[in-house]
C-alpha cells in the first residue's frame, strides 16, 4: 500500500468515527481540486464555494458508504462534487427545451492560434461568462465527457437541449476566443491594405 492510501485510509477511518481532525485533514487534502472543479460548473464564486461545502457535507454524511475496494477516495468525492454542483446548477439555469433540430456542435471550430494564446484562467474566465445552462451542458460534456442521453438524464432535459446548449456554448466560446486573435492580427492586415 502506497503512503497515499494509507493516508486515505487513516482519514476515511478517522472521519467513520466523526473526528474532526480528520475531517478536517480530508477537508484540506481535497479542497483546491475540488474548488477547481465547483469553479467549472457554477458561474458565480458564492455558488462554487456553496457547492463545495454542501459537497464536503455529503461527503462527511456518507463517508460510512465509502468502499476502497470500489474505487479511490478522490474519484469518489469528485463524484459527489459534480453531483452537487449538477443539483446547485439546475436550480440556477433555466433550461427551456429546445425543438428538434439540426446538431452543428461539431461544425463549431476554433483556430488553435486563439487557443495558443489563451492561458487556463481565461478559459475558466470564458467558460463562467455562458448562461447558466449553457455552462453545465457545456462541462458535462466536454470537461467530463457525458453522452447527452446521460446529460438530458441528468439535468432532466431533451438530448436535443442538450445538444443546443452544446452548439451554443461552442458558438459562443469561439465568438469570444477569437477576439484576442483577430486584434493581434488586425492591425497587420490594415498596413498591408495601405502599403
Amino acid at each position: 500500500m502506497n503512503l497515499f492510501a494509507k493516508q486515505d485510509e487513516r482519514l476515511v477511518k478517522g472521519c467513520k468515527l466523526n473526528d474532526r481532525q480528520a475531517q478536517e485533514g480530508l477537508y484540506k487534502l481535497f479542497y483546491a481540486e475540488m474548488l477547481r472543479l465547483c469553479y467549472r460548473y457554477l458561474k458565480s464564486d458564492d455558488l462554487a464555494m456553496e457547492a463545495l461545502n454542501a459537497g464536503f457535507l455529503k461527503v462527511f454524511q456518507n463517508i460510512s458508504a465509502f468502499e476502497p475496494k470500489k474505487g479511490e477516495l478522490g474519484a469518489w468525492i469528485r463524484t459527489i462534487m459534480v453531483r452537487t454542483c449538477i443539483d446547485l446548477g439546475r436550480k440556477e439555469a433555466k433550461f427551456n427545451e429546445i425543438g428538434e433540430g439540426r446538431d452543428d456542435s461539431e461544425a463549431i471550430f476554433i483556430t488553435p492560434e486563439a487557443l495558443d494564446k489563451l492561458f487556463a484562467a481565461d478559459l475558466l474566465k470564458a467558460v463562467r461568462t455562458l448562461p447558466a445552462a449553457t455552462q453545465l451542458v457545456f462541462n458535462l460534456s466536454v470537461i467530463e465527457g457525458y453522452s447527452h442521453k446521460e446529460i438530458g438524464e441528468q439535468l432532466l432535459i431533451s438530448e436535443s437541449t442538450s445538444r443546443w446548449h452544446l452548439s451554443e456554448a461552442k458558438k459562443q466560446l469561439r465568438a469570444m476566443l477569437d477576439q484576442p486573435y483577430k486584434s493581434v492580427i488586425e492591425p497587420t492586415e490594415n498596413k498591408n491594405k495601405k502599403a
